[in-house]
C-alpha cells in the first residue's frame, strides 16, 4: 500500500498508520504541498482508490 500511495500522491513517505477509519501519512516537511495538491485534489483521489480518509503530516 505505502508504493501505491508514494506515486498517487507523488513523494516519498516516512511512515504509515493504518487505522479504522483512515490512512495517516508522514512525508517530509517541504513535500506536503505536493502530497496535497491543488485544493486537496491529489489526497482525495487517492481517498477514492483507495476506500479510506486519508490525513497528510509532515515529519
Amino acid at each position: 500500500m505505502k508504493d501505491r500511495l508514494e506515486k498517487m500522491l507523488n513523494v516519498k513517505i516516512l511512515d504509515m498508520e493504518e487505522l479504522e477509519d483512515k490512512i495517516v501519512v508522514y512525508v517530509p516537511e517541504d513535500q506536503v504541498r505536493i502530497a496535497v495538491g491543488s485544493g486537496g485534489a491529489a489526497v482525495k483521489a487517492a481517498e477514492l482508490v483507495i476506500g479510506k480518509k486519508i490525513e497528510v503530516r509532515s515529519k
